[in-house]
């Protein structure tokens, strides 16, 4: 669990994610606008602040426990994360994050669209509209069925209706469209600048980054109809990539990512749940190996060697003897590093103590959201079934683009590439391909791989060992707190895999 704890400084608010502490009183209504005469430029900071702190937290680790990527060790006494890789996610285990994404970011984008339609700033309310989208996308493909068409009413209604996600899903597809016609519109009286973290600078030159985002965005909800309606999906995006007037990611610049700076407080939050919980994520067995099998280079950057200086990449499993001699995590998700002495075991201390083990971080590294990678394996999944483009280009592409953030060589992507980019077999075995590669080119980004492997089935995890439940998750449940506050509130999943309890793109 966690919580995000606000500062203004020089007129910016500023987060900062911890773990295992209380965010908000349960008694204040999640869904509900605190009416907050703050203005839209303030506002705007908060959002996007709280969005890339989020894609770090809480519905980053679940997932990638979940899916492998992560195992929890520790020695001693069971800690949360050993919970949540055998399954065992409870109503209480959420409350913070539907709290942060209703009150710390929805409340206050719903507060700028108002305020940026009564001062005619359509630039302003394009920007809050994609925001939007963005973060219901992540609470629909978690929960299900949530609280939408009635949400942040204030005191109108503080016990909003829950909405069907496939409805609320449409809604989201409109909602880009419209935020992207309001980025189009050739004037605003005001626009945002620095005061957004996340494409910030120069709105004349970053508002053609927005409207990338809106596109691409809308490109990875229609994948997500891959399972319930393959041909609609096909033919949406077919329209979509075929708009003269559409643009998309053309490179890792265009990625939808927040930088953070090594200053306390303004660090990465996946660096910062590392240091104030060290020993409780490393590499996970299944993800390691997949790379080890293709000697893939970004190893060299997702993880440190383990025996140190071996050269070799050693991840853990979940159920297996306590132990702390495995592979963890470096500089792609902790930023840049120095110092580092082998222990006596081979390890590497993660702590930048003044033992002379712990490597130091800087914790400069992006949360990255949305990347240029996922958008070329979006459009080569596409094109495997139908879509226009050459699906052999994008999947290329899409590593391509990856091994580049990891900071790869151009040699030795090619190198990959000639032996590991090539697809072949049939439609299932090509969609494999992608699929497994876009699984390590989203090593960082929040909740994705979970969702491809609930409509795709790859990669092919199988259960852990200790799992606590029949089946792998696949879905989270209800946060207590909607239980004890909400009037309209459903009832709790009595599962978290079966048909009836998934989301509706997972049936």
């Amino acid at each position: 669990m966690k919580k995000i704890i606000l500062y203004v400084s020089a007129g910016l608010l500023l987060g900062s994610v911890t773990s295992c502490q209380k965010y908000l009183d349960i008694n204040q209504d999640p869904d509900r606008i605190v009416e907050n005469k703050a203005p839209m430029d303030l506002l705007l900071t908060n959002v996007t602040v709280n969005t890339g702190f989020t894609g770090g937290s809480d519905l980053f680790r679940y997932p990638a426990l979940i899916m492998q990527q992560f195992t929890a060790q520790t020695q001693g006494g069971e800690v949360q994360t050993q919970q949540y890789e055998k399954y065992l996610l409870q109503s209480s285990d959420v409350n913070n994050l539907w709290s942060t994404f209703n009150a710390a970011i929805l409340n206050d984008i719903e507060v700028i669209i108002k305020q940026s339609t009564a001062n005619n700033s359509p630039h302003y309310r394009g920007v809050a509209k994609l925001l939007k989208a963005y973060n219901y996308q992540h609470l629909v493909d978690a929960f299900g069925n949530i609280p939408f068409s009635e949400a942040q009413q204030t005191s109108a209604n503080t016990s909003p209706k829950y909405d069907d996600a496939a409805a609320i899903y449409n809604s989201l597809l409109t909602l880009i469209d419209e935020g992207l016609a309001d980025l189009n519109q050739t004037t605003s009286a005001f626009v945002p600048g620095t005061n957004s973290t996340i494409y910030s600078g120069n709105f004349s030159t970053r508002k053609a980054n927005w409207i990338k985002f809106g596109n691409t965005l809308k490109l990875r909800l229609l994948i997500h109809y891959s399972k319930v309606d393959k041909p609609g999906m096909v033919s949406k995006i077919t329209a979509l990539v075929n708009n003269p007037s559409a643009t998309f990611f053309a490179s890792n610049a265009d990625n939808f990512e927040m930088p953070f700076f090594n200053v306390t407080d303004r660090q990465n939050p996946i660096h910062q749940f590392e240091i104030r919980r060290p020993n409780y994520l490393f590499g996970n067995k299944y993800m390691i190996d997949m790379m080890n099998s293709k000697s893939d280079p970004r190893r060299a950057t997702f993880f440190v060697q383990f025996p140190a200086g071996s050269g070799n990449y050693l991840g853990g499993t979940s159920g297996a003897p306590q132990s702390q001699n495995f592979s963890r995590m470096h500089t792609y998700l902790r930023g840049a590093a120095s110092g580092g002495v082998p222990t006596s075991s081979g390890a590497y201390n993660p702590l930048p103590t003044n033992t002379p083990a712990g490597i130091t971080y800087d914790g400069t590294a992006p949360i990255r959201m949305l990347t240029y990678a996922e958008y070329n394996f979006i459009r080569a999944e596409a094109a495997v079934y139908g879509a226009p483009g050459v699906a052999q280009t994008f999947f290329q592409e899409g590593i391509r683009a990856s091994m580049q953030a990891a900071g790869v060589a151009a040699g030795d992507i090619t190198t990959y590439l000639a032996t590991n980019g090539i697809l072949t077999g049939t439609t299932a075995q090509m969609v494999e391909q992608i699929i497994n590669e876009k699984y390590i080119a989203s090593y960082g980004v929040m909740q994705e791989c979970w969702s491809d492997w609930r409509r795709t089935g790859f990669p092919t995890i199988t259960k852990v060992s200790n799992a606590v439940t029949p089946e792998i998750p696949r879905i989270l449940p209800y946060p207590q707190s909607e239980a004890d506050a909400n009037r309209s509130f459903p009832g709790q999943k009595s599962d978290l895999h079966s048909t009836a309890n998934r989301t509706f793109w997972d049936k």
